[in-house]
């Protein structure tokens, strides 16, 4: 319950329903505030319990100032969280291991659910194995649920089984497109001891594109499991207040340009300003002239940017997309009454100060793709192929910087992990494309190629061989997504169709979009080139792309060619797409059709032609490109707000796959043993009802020397599982086929896989078994060389505590739970280095792992320290747990009768930190309150 200390708690009246609100006004100075900032504010207000939130972060938040770097730490409570099942299921299972052990300490496990609303939904496990063909969407979704039928039974279970917990099934869509048109509450309401409470609908999720549903007003970004399990379970989330930047808007878009366009403008625009780690508002008399769909693209790409979020303000535009999407009026009236009253309702003659403001008038923005490795390497279409031709003779810049936002971004793949980069770097901006004006000789002429129906082709270098309508950036668009229908129905009409060589796809983020393309009848227009549905799901846009055409699949390898994809999707970074791809392209799902008919990157879109009609005349890409006004005509017609209201009636349903699975009720999940994709996790295995008092680390060895810039990424298990790895000897010993690995991502709710993946990425380098890579270590005292989860189990074996020593930032890169999680079922008790990533330093806190740093302007390497060494850290035993956490420890390490000592700096920073490692982890903490609570 809330202290009201500021006095802001009132009544607000709509349609004759009182709602308990805090009242902004309330509170000085919170008008001058930006738009997400007036969110956080009431965020704090409201949850302000003098113990966690207190007023003093309440007084900071309003005093915010623009122009400095706040040191302020707040903690910000999410109305709901989100979740997809790549990065959702570790949390499931964590959740429902916490009920085993409830009920192994004589509690009801039926205390066990969200504490918060939760919302997984299954879009990441759909692979386009089968394209081109009417079936291909049922053999898909028929071999998606044969890879994953283990994980899919343990989400069917927590569906009935926790409350506040809802399930999409598979085949229905991708998380943030159904968030975006039916999840999103934008004023949330719930029950308190003071009535109905109505207060702004905020979210985490564990997907980085959580953002898009910043576009409808609502504010949210992605997190790690760790921080999502936290707040399912009611918890908090410490986060400093944020940097601001204005992006004030004016004009509209020109004709022939597209919602993809401009936010490929915005994303080279933010990379060359600098934005990471801050948020993002969008403002001024151009907002008005957004789209609601627009501006939810916007907000897809913020973790292209580099930002938290980017966010729009309510207005009216914003209720007219809750009608068209079927929302209840009643809930649209509470909006827009809501927002009024509480200042969050857009007014383009009020500009809040901002940390910075650029300004973007959107008639510049021209039509656009981006690549061929970075979302921020924007290339004007008129320059396209020559900038390819550049690309293609002198090659690709090597962009890619250790610890930096590209890093993170491409190592996200495929799980799409939110980031976790704190500052910005050098290489993150932007490279203009090549505008020499002279030609660009290509090495290697074509090589011939026959493909299955006998169709003769020539396959050379910039071919494009898949060409993808996907992700939920642009297939939540109904502008581009009509737009791209009618292209390829005026393509048709003129007798073109797609290149043979090129993969054609079709995957939506919801029913809706094939919905209104049945209803316009542009399904078989689609069809007659090619792309037919393939899933609902992120498919190509995370690597889910499935083998090329097999012939051409084999001169590319054979013959060592550059070959390209276009993808109307958020990333393209090399290998993501697909392993034989080289060079990916964004673009709008119009221009993926046209490409799909030059089936060249190196076609002159604006100039050549794209084929011949029967009749022999050039038929160009502006002969077939339908205007806005045709566009917004067909969408007038077709897209209605009872397809939204139809489409989602039935959306937690499934098919007969999804119901037909069998799973046992009742409030305890039946693990199967056999399982390799799902165990139950050791978390809790010997857990006390009351935590056992903090002890000293003594007599430990150091598991793994790392050095500068070590990235989550690094740590955490990521990928394809290497056949003759710890990870593929376990599952190969489990009966498990090579073809039948799957990836860790999909195996991510299994720990023996992924402990045996933590810490052996190829690009890691453990300075304690100099000239390996990836999972190696010495065991001591004996220095036998072994993999680090054979060393970790021997240690183990022997009683033996682990440390880790790193250097600076470590942990940065994407916010991966098993980077802690690992670190932890390892064995190892403390890291100690010289200094750490804000999150992957509180998930090692909230998994019991001890982080330190080094004494100020020292190192590992400046107090001589090897790794070889044996070390205690004392001053922890015998501390008040009523006291404030110890600030400092005694470290000292003992080598051939020579010791180091020096005070290390204990990193856990705020009373709730403290209250985490204390109880051995957040969820431990969590289930002795639950526990507690019900005695």
């Amino acid at each position: 319950m809330s202290l009201n200390s500021f006095g802001a708690r009132d009544r607000l009246v709509v349609d004759g329903d009182s709602y308990d609100i805090f009242r902004l006004d309330r509170v000085a100075t919170a008008h001058r505030l930006p738009y997400s900032l007036r969110v956080l504010l009431e965020n704090v207000v409201r949850n302000e319990d003098g113990r966690l939130v207190t007023g003093e972060q309440v007084s900071a938040l309003a005093a915010w100032n623009p122009l400095q770097q706040s040191g302020t730490e707040i903690q910000f409570t999410p109305a709901r969280v989100l979740m997809q099942d790549f990065t959702g299921v570790p949390c499931v299972v964590d959740l429902v291991a916490m009920r085993d052990a409830m009920t192994a300490l004589g509690g009801d496990a039926a205390r066990i659910n969200p504490l918060i609303p939760t919302e997984l939904v299954i879009d990441h496990s759909v692979i386009a194995d089968m394209f081109a063909r009417p079936d291909a969407f049922g053999v898909n979704a028929g071999l998606e649920f044969a890879r994953n039928r283990e994980r899919y039974q343990l989400l069917r279970w927590a569906q009935q089984a926790f409350d506040d917990f809802l399930v999409v099934p598979p085949d229905t869509g991708i998380c943030h497109q159904v968030n975006l048109e039916y999840l999103a509450r934008v004023v949330f309401t719930r029950a308190s001891p003071h009535g109905q409470q109505a207060y702004p609908d905020t979210l985490v999720g564990t997907d980085s594109h959580t953002p898009m549903v910043n576009g409808l007003g609502v504010l949210g970004w992605g997190v790690g499991g760790i921080e999502a399990e936290a707040a399912m379970l009611g918890q908090p989330m410490s986060m400093l207040i944020p940097q601001v930047l204005g992006l004030k808007l004016t004009g509209e878009l020109r004709e022939g340009t597209t919602a993809t366009d401009l936010v490929l403008t915005v994303a080279e625009l933010l990379r060359q300003t600098g934005v990471v780690g801050k948020f993002v508002d969008f403002y001024g008399l151009g907002v008005a002239n957004v789209p609601l769909a627009n501006r939810a693209t916007l907000g897809n790409m913020s973790p292209e940017y580099g930002s938290t979020c980017a966010i729009f303000p309510i207005d009216a535009e914003t209720l007219t997309y809750l009608r068209l999407t079927g929302r209840p009026e009643p809930q649209i009236r509470l909006v827009e009454a809501y927002a009024k009253e509480q200042g969050l309702w857009h007014d383009p003659d009020d500009e809040p100060v901002y940390s910075q403001t650029v300004e973007l008038n959107l008639a510049d923005v021209q039509p656009s793709i981006a690549g061929p490795k970075r979302p921020q390497d924007r290339i004007p279409l008129s320059m396209a192929a020559h900038a390819v031709g550049s690309l293609l003779t002198d090659g690709p810049r090597s962009v890619v910087q250790t610890a930096g936002l590209d890093e993170a971004l491409s190592e996200s793949f495929p799980a799409s992990d939110p980031v976790a980069i704190d500052h910005d770097r050098d290489d993150d901006v932007p490279f203009a494309p090549c505008g020499c004006g002279q030609s660009h000789e290509l090495a290697s002429d074509p090589v011939p190629v026959t493909l299955e129906d006998g169709t003769p082709a020539a396959i050379g270098h910039g071919h494009v061989v898949i060409a993808a309508i996907t992700s939920c950036t642009n297939t939540s668009n109904p502008s581009v997504m009509i737009g791209a229908g009618m292209l390829a129905k005026k393509a048709v009409e003129r007798g073109l169709s797609r290149k043979p060589w090129v993969k054609t796809t079709l995957a939506p983020g919801s029913r809706v979009v094939t919905d209104y393309y049945d209803r316009a009848g542009l399904t078989p227009y689609l069809e007659r080139l090619g792309f037919y549905l393939v899933g609902y799901g992120c498919t190509t846009c995370i690597g889910n792309s499935g083998p090329l055409i097999p012939q051409v699949s084999a001169a590319v390898t054979e013959h060592d060619l550059t070959v390209c994809s276009v993808l109307s999707g958020n990333r393209n970074f090399e290998g993501r797409i697909h392993p034989e791809c080289k060079m990916n392209f964004l673009t709008s799902p119009p221009l993926v059709i046209a490409y799909a008919l030059t089936g060249t990157m190196l076609a002159d879109l604006l100039n050549d032609p794209l084929g011949t009609d029967p009749s022999g005349e050039p038929v160009y890409l502006r002969d077939i490109w339908p205007s806005t006004q045709e566009v917004k005509e067909v969408i007038d017609e077709c897209v209605q707000a009872e397809m939204f209201t139809r489409g989602y009636a039935d959306v937690l349903v499934g098919d007969d796959d999804w119901r037909g699975l069998d799973v046992a009720t009742g409030q305890i999940f039946d693990w199967d043993d056999a399982s390799t994709y799902v165990r139950r996790p050791p978390y809790f295995d010997e857990m006390s009802p009351e935590p056992k008092p903090v002890g000293d680390i003594t007599g430990a060895r150091v598991l793994a020397v790392l050095g500068d810039s070590v990235t989550t990424d690094h740590i955490s298990p990521a990928g394809a599982i290497k056949t003759d790895g710890p990870a593929g000897d376990y599952l190969r010993g489990h009966g498990v086929t090579r073809g039948e690995f799957n990836s860790y991502g999909s195996r991510r709710g299994n720990h023996d896989v992924m402990i045996r993946g933590t810490f052996a990425n190829i690009r890691l380098r453990n300075l304690l078994a100099p000239g390996t890579e990836g999972g190696v270590t010495r065991h001591l005292p004996d220095g036998e060389p072994m993999s680090i989860v054979d060393a970790s189990t021997a240690y183990a074996a022997d009683g033996v505590q682990l440390i880790i020593l790193a250097g600076a930032e470590y942990g940065s890169g994407s916010s991966r739970d098993w980077a802690a999680k690992g670190t932890l079922l390892l064995g190892v008790r403390a890291v100690l280095a010289t200094s750490f990533e804000r999150i992957h330093r509180s998930n090692l806190i909230g998994m019991g792992v001890l982080p330190l740093q080094f004494p100020a302007g020292t190192s590992r390497e400046t107090l001589g320290l090897t790794g070889e060494e044996v070390y205690s850290i004392t001053g922890l035993t015998g501390a008040d747990p009523a006291a404030p956490f110890p600030g400092e420890v005694s470290v000292r390490a003992e080598r051939d009768g020579q010791n180091t000592e020096f005070v290390a700096t204990v990193r856990i920073d705020t009373p709730a930190e403290a209250a985490y490692y204390r109880h051995g982890g957040i969820l431990h903490y969590v289930l002795r309150q639950l526990l507690a609570s019900t005695d």
